[in-house]
């Protein structure tokens, strides 16, 4: 029980790896708020979920990519448990079209989601923290597509690179203050929102090319935020953690040699 009496806010966690993180973090004994979009029809029975493991949890619906939005889960967090220690910044949400095609609105609605919104969230959190003189933690959800260029995730890599930079200043800024602040870059994962955009034959295929054999799933990617949450990784900051199964050096792979 890694995380017994600490308090955690999942943003985006009705779903996905959003409710991966809020999994992994509630086996560990932390008690949760979960946040998602409003009228999110999956936040009722992700709490649910979430209560079924032996912890507190409170659900939230906001607009996290507004400051509104963060403003009201972070009152709502406070005014239920009285304090946090842990954030845990996942939404985004992406639109896959060419560099020339792109919609202009909707990249500018990537990078409000991403970018801005875990600015918003992280600040409120790490201004709470500061101001209780206490230590705590802040994970952000980024990609490895943040280094990786992929075809039609213009605003959606651009997004997570500025996420990865955005940590770094702040891991800096916070050190004074003890809030350890990191990045973990999934690779491809199975998620619902994968599946949107491609089917049960083509993601089969593609995950037994990936060096793993397999694609990720939101358990991979909540341990990995678990280590990072925890006292063991007391002395890790500022630091962006790939949880790829080797996605970023697939292409690195010997060839055997003719003959």
């Amino acid at each position: 029980m890694k995380l017994k009496d600490k308090i955690a806010i999942v943003t985006g966690a009705a779903r996905g790896i959003g409710l991966g993180c809020a999994t992994e973090l509630a086996k560990e004994g932390a008690a949760l708020v979960l946040a998602d979009r409003p009228g999110s029809p999956e936040l009722a029975g992700a709490a649910e979920s979430i209560r079924a493991l032996g912890v507190p949890c409170l659900s939230v619906e906001a607009d996290t990519f507004s400051r509104e939005g963060c403003e009201a889960v972070v009152a709502a967090a406070l005014g239920h448990y009285g304090d946090l220690d842990i954030l845990v910044s996942v939404p985004a949400y992406n639109r896959r079209a060419s560099f020339l095609e792109y919609d202009g609105a909707d990249f500018e609605g990537i990078l409000k989601s991403a970018l801005l919104g875990g600015f918003h969230m992280s600040q409120l959190v790490c201004r709470h923290l500061v101001a209780k003189g206490k230590p705590g933690k802040v994970v952000f959800i980024s990609s490895v597509l943040a280094r990786v260029p992929n075809a039609r995730c213009l605003a959606y890599s651009a997004a997570k690179a500025g996420l990865n930079t955005m940590m770094q200043t702040m891991a800096v800024e916070l050190f004074e203050h003890h809030i350890n602040v990191n990045v973990i870059e999934p690779g491809w994962i199975d998620t619902p929102g994968e599946r949107t955009h491609y089917t049960d034959e083509t993601m089969a295929a593609e995950a037994r090319k990936l060096p793993w054999g397999r694609l990720g799933t939101s358990e991979d990617i909540g341990k990995a935020t678990v280590y990072l949450c925890s006292d063991d990784a007391d002395y890790v900051t500022g630091t962006i953690l790939p949880v790829d199964g080797g996605y970023r050096l697939k292409h690195c792979r010997n060839v055997p040699e003719e003959g």
